[in-house]
């Protein structure tokens, strides 16, 4: 004769509670029985019976054999904690279901892993040139706005005038100064990467945020942030520092000195404060000379934002500058540069000839400074030699605009 096994099955009982049964000897019978405990309460007490065990409907009197076929005794000998459920929860098919929805992942091609092309500044140029900048070109400042005497000494006494066909080119170039970093438009991602490339001379490109655009001189991790005085045009100028083949060397000789351990400075918002004096100079009509010589805008404003650049670097190294120094050394060659346009083009232009004839490892760029010293390098370079311990601080341009010209190329 078969025995009979009572089981102890866990379900939900009422309210949400789990429902327990144990099981108990009827010592009146002789045989063994379950009584359900709902709750820890008997079923006897006001829960009827259907003509199950005890009044449970949820226990059953179930042959051993029938055990044996459905494998429960197995999972019960194998580990009492692991008891299988016979339906499965609602929570695990579900998720079961989505898992099964899932796409397979795919693997990473080869050619995702390759950097974007670099780009050219004129490829950068041209992408301004062929996009509507109508929006932007209504908000531009070419000049200086002057009235009564002002006007007459400008007109009577300064510089010439730029030519007409002269000023297209010239508001291109301020319109591009109201152009913000874009991160839908590729080409403004090529630019700000290839600049990331060739400085750190690395392959691969770099995420857009992150701390590593610290290393290249931008002051967080959105270089976005440090366009705010001179747009797009900031990163331009940079572009073409890195790019222009003839130019790179000196590029890169900044860059080894800003990452010096004590006349260290923040390479690209340093550059970026050039691109403000070029700016505040092709405003002031200092480059409308030069540009009406050329017949060009651009190029001439390229080389005077890089001369502008190779002055302050003769006069940080030289004179062994450090950040601590920085707001009178960018009002020191801001003012040089301004009143010197001629003059500081011409140094460019001599650095240059000497690189092109092999003999610039003979004249550095730091000793050119000592032939034509700027006005007021003795005192500096007396005042400097405190404070060298080279202490972190933001890097603030403070060469002030005239009121007209607030909001639109002042670096914060």
């Amino acid at each position: 004769m078969e025995g009979v096994v009572a089981v102890a099955v866990h379900t939900e009982g009422l309210n949400g509670f789990p429902q327990e049964c144990k099981q108990a000897e009827d010592l009146t019978n002789g045989h063994s029985k379950c009584t359900a405990i709902l709750n820890g309460l008997n079923p006897g007490n006001g829960i009827k019976d259907n003509g199950n065990l005890n009044g449970n409907p949820y226990l059953k009197s179930v042959p051993i054999s029938a055990l044996k076929q459905n494998g429960l005794l197995q999972s019960l000998a194998a580990g009492g904690n692991q008891t299988k459920t016979e339906e499965v929860s609602l929570e695990v098919e579900r998720a079961q279901e989505e898992w099964d929805a899932l796409e397979s992942i795919q693997p990473v091609l080869a050619e995702d892993l390759t950097p974007s092309p670099l780009i050219s500044f004129n490829e950068a140029l041209q992408h301004f040139q062929t996009t509507d900048l109508g929006d932007l070109l209504k908000n531009i400042q070419p000049t200086i706005r002057r009235t009564g005497l002002a006007a007459i000494t400008h007109f009577l006494f300064g510089p010439p005038r730029l030519h007409k066909d002269l000023v297209e080119e010239r508001d291109l170039v301020f319109a591009i100064a109201q152009c913000s970093l874009d991160n839908g438009q590729s080409v403004h991602m090529r630019v700000l990467q290839t600049i990331y490339r060739k400085l750190t001379c690395t392959r691969a490109d770099c995420p857009r945020f992150g701390p590593h655009w610290e290393n290249v001189g931008f002051q967080g991790s959105d270089p976005a942030t440090d366009l705010r005085g001179t747009g797009f045009l900031g990163l331009m100028h940079t572009l073409y520092f890195v790019m222009d083949p003839e130019i790179l060397p000196l590029a890169r000789e900044i860059y080894k000195l800003s990452q010096h351990p004590v006349q260290n400075f923040p390479f690209c918002v340093m550059s970026i404060n050039m691109t403000r004096i070029a700016l505040h100079a092709l405003r002031e009509e200092v480059l409308s000379k030069e540009c009406n010589r050329r017949q060009q805008v651009v190029a001439v404003l390229n080389d005077f934002y890089v001369a502008t650049f190779l002055h302050l670097y003769q006069l940080w190294k030289s004179q062994q500058k450090t950040i601590s120094d920085s707001g009178h050394v960018l009002k020191e060659v801001e003012l040089f540069a301004k009143k010197n346009p001629k003059q500081i083009l011409k140094r460019l232009e001599g650095y240059l000839k000497e690189r092109r004839a092999g003999t610039g490892h003979r004249t550095s760029p730091d000793t050119l400074s000592h032939s034509n010293p700027s006005p007021g390098d003795t005192g500096s370079q007396a005042g400097s030699q405190g404070g060298k311990e080279g202490k972190e601080m933001n890097f603030t341009g403070v060469c002030e605009l005239p009121p007209e010209m607030e909001g639109e190329a002042r670096l914060i």
